[in-house]
């Protein structure tokens, strides 16, 4: 294993081209409490797949002002997550940015969103190459370009099958079956990203753009699908929003995610599904079906895109290995 979160030692994998490198590499975990160890292990996963040989050691950070209940703050103690405020100092090669559950139709109003300007701000003048996924991506195209995104007429859920929509160095190892994960009540569309310059990497005629490329100092890279999702995420997310239902958090029963279930769990979910509209209560909750569904995951597609960004960075350090480092940007430090 070749990823290993800091500060514990680093673990070498085989010996190959990109292996005398150390690629320092931040995680800007910003998902909610219950999500915060499941997605470390679904990234350290993906980093795995793609980094091989190559040594990649992860740092945890966090923006301040995502809204965390105990359990939250007691992971992030736990685990060594520092604030996003900290990033300039980080010396980091790479970054990953992922999103989190909005609870406002303007991402602007967000408690977090003064953070976030701050964080693509440095991104964008001395921070280094950079993969925002889903609401990241959002939140990200609207500071950059003033993009915003589009509400959908019903959300965007399960796995849809995509196409390289043109060669590019991060998609030329990419082959089909291309299936990526989504789960989003709101899309960036085509038309707007290639206008404002962005390049379309992957793209699905039923879920529109998925990896999209903002090509600058260090090239950006976008996600609106989750890549990284294991196969049973997607099963939990509609458990989650089944349970809010009967909870009366929510007044809609949700859909069922696209080409997840089997015939058979599809019937037993729309069985479980007329029930509950006649007994409508939260404890009806642990008689939903024992599905034990393993659906495909993206990871294997995923990881050569990866693997990609990962060989770019270590080009990168190669070429600055003769070169004496700039000092650390103080970016955030001055907007605080």
């Amino acid at each position: 294993m070749a990823v290993v979160a800091a500060p514990r030692h680093k673990m070498r994998g085989r010996r190959g081209s990109g292996s005398e490198f150390c690629i320092e590499l931040g995680l800007v975990n910003n998902m909610p409490d219950t999500a915060l160890e499941r997605t470390e292990r679904q990234f350290f996963n993906l980093l795995g797949a793609a980094a091989n040989d190559l040594l990649v050691r992860v740092s945890f950070f966090s923006l301040d002002g995502v809204p965390r209940g105990e359990e939250g703050q007691d992971h992030l103690i736990r685990n060594a997550y520092r604030s996003t405020r900290e990033l300039a100092d980080a010396r980091l090669d790479a970054l990953i940015v992922t999103g989190t559950e909005p609870r406002l139709p303007d991402l602007r109003l967000e408690p977090y969103w003064t953070e976030l300007v701050r964080l693509f701000d440095w991104v964008a003048g001395d921070g280094p190459s950079t993969i925002f996924s889903c609401l990241a991506a959002h939140a990200a195209v609207l500071h950059y370009d003033g993009i915003a995104r589009q509400r959908l007429s019903e959300k965007r859920f399960g796995f849809f099958d995509h196409v390289v929509a043109g060669h590019d160095y991060f998609t030329a190892q990419l082959a089909p079956p291309l299936r990526v994960a989504h789960s989003r009540w709101n899309e960036i569309g085509e038309a707007a990203l290639a206008a404002a310059g962005y390049r379309i990497l992957t793209w699905s005629p039923q879920a529109g753009v998925d990896l999209f490329v903002k090509r600058q100092r260090n090239d950006l890279l976008f996600c609106q699908g989750h890549s990284e999702y294991d196969p049973a995420t997607l099963g939990r997310e509609y458990h989650r929003d089944v349970r809010r239902y009967l909870a009366g958090e929510n007044e809609f029963w949700p859909a069922l995610p696209a080409n997840y279930f089997t015939p058979s769990e599809c019937l037993q979910l729309e069985r479980f599904r007329a029930r509950a509209f006649a007994e409508r209560q939260a404890s009806l909750i642990t008689e939903f079906p024992a599905i034990r569904r393993r659906a495909e995951t993206a990871q294997p597609a995923a990881a050569s895109v990866f693997r990609a960004w990962l060989d770019q960075i270590v080009e990168t350090k190669r070429r600055r290995r003769t070169r004496p480092r700039a000092a650390p940007a103080s970016v955030l430090a001055r907007a605080s």
